[in-house]
């Protein structure tokens, strides 16, 4: 199917373009697309490939694609630019790292170190707000935007990057692979524990002219939430050498460390109070209004679904 202006309007659903990343907080997302789960309410889910990281994003923001995981921060600044998009449902929670070569176990020493990131991403909020926390500017170091997260995680391997903020299942992968590689932040000691990381989002045309569709999309990820909850080892190697680069022992280790959950209604005030950051390093002008979030959606999926939802581990206190 042609990818047009008239995709995904019609109540009738047809088949969505889906942009996403690369880390585990994509999981449910990749798990809904492997098995097609939204079929069983006559929505297809296609994949939109982008060669780097900012053309996933740009894709979503332009429309080449219709519905997409991606960063909340990069959600936040395309709203900010006036970007037709709504934040509809969760993606991941925690999982962002800062990896660093052996030796380099403090802010201080990354002073003039190369770090490996991605532009208006969470995994660059992180460093940033890291080394804010320690004293140290971002412009201290010298940044490396990468194109994409494998890409990056080679570099750190080939002695590139002397630090980087990754994502699951490759955080944990450096840290196994690379003989005395240190873990600076898991990001829980600036945010706390059950940060949100990714989010899924929709073109407000979707939310506005075909919510069946967007429901199809956020019940499958939910059903493949609660496959992966249910039985990870079945899951994984559906996922692990597909859409994860890394070993099937890598996987299950990061697996714990990035929950993939869809219903992310507790995060409201933390995705949109994070935006200070992205003011700060010039990514958005005004911090969002409550409108760029927009749970109708994942609510209903809710209130049509209460069995699988109950069965739910990761999901936001009633």
């Amino acid at each position: 199917m042609a990818i047009g202006p008239s995709l995904g309007h019609a109540q009738g659903a047809a088949t969505l373009k889906s942009s996403h990343g690369t880390g585990f907080c994509n999981l449910n997302l990749f798990l809904a697309h492997a098995l097609q789960l939204s079929k069983q309410d006559g929505v297809g889910l296609d994949f939109v490939n982008a060669p780097t990281f900012a053309e996933q994003v740009t894709f979503l923001g332009i429309g080449q694609t219709n519905i997409g995981v991606l960063p909340y921060t990069s959600a936040l600044s395309l709203i900010d630019g006036g970007a037709p998009i709504k934040i509809v449902a969760g993606g991941g929670v925690e999982g962002c790292v800062l990896v660093a070569r052996p030796g380099l176990d403090t802010a201080q020493k990354l002073r003039g170190k190369t770090l490996g990131t991605f532009q208006l991403d969470t995994l660059e909020v992180l460093p940033y707000d890291w080394l804010k926390k320690h004293g140290v500017s971002l412009r201290d170091v010298t940044v490396r935007y990468m194109g994409s997260t494998p890409e990056a995680a080679e570099a750190f391997r080939a002695g590139a990057l002397d630090w980087i903020a990754t994502i699951e299942p490759y955080g944990t992968a450096l840290l196994n692979d690379v003989p005395g590689a240190v873990k600076l932040s898991d990001g829980t000691d600036l945010y706390g524990k059950g940060y949100t990381d990714c989010v899924l989002c929709a073109r407000t045309e979707v939310v506005e002219r075909n919510p069946r569709g967007a429901k199809a999309i956020i019940k499958a990820m939910m059903q493949a939430q609660a496959m992966f909850e249910k039985s990870p080892e079945e899951a994984l190697p559906k996922l692990v050498g597909t859409y994860y680069k890394t070993s099937m022992e890598n996987a299950r280790l990061a697996s714990n460390k990035q929950p993939s959950v869809v219903d992310a209604r507790n995060q409201t005030d933390f995705i949109l109070s994070r935006v200070q950051s992205l003011i700060e390093m010039g990514y958005a002008k005004k911090a969002p209004d409550r409108s760029a979030i927009d749970w109708t959606l994942l609510e209903q999926v809710i209130a049509e679904n209460p069995d699988l939802y109950k069965s739910l581990k990761w999901k936001s206190a009633a």
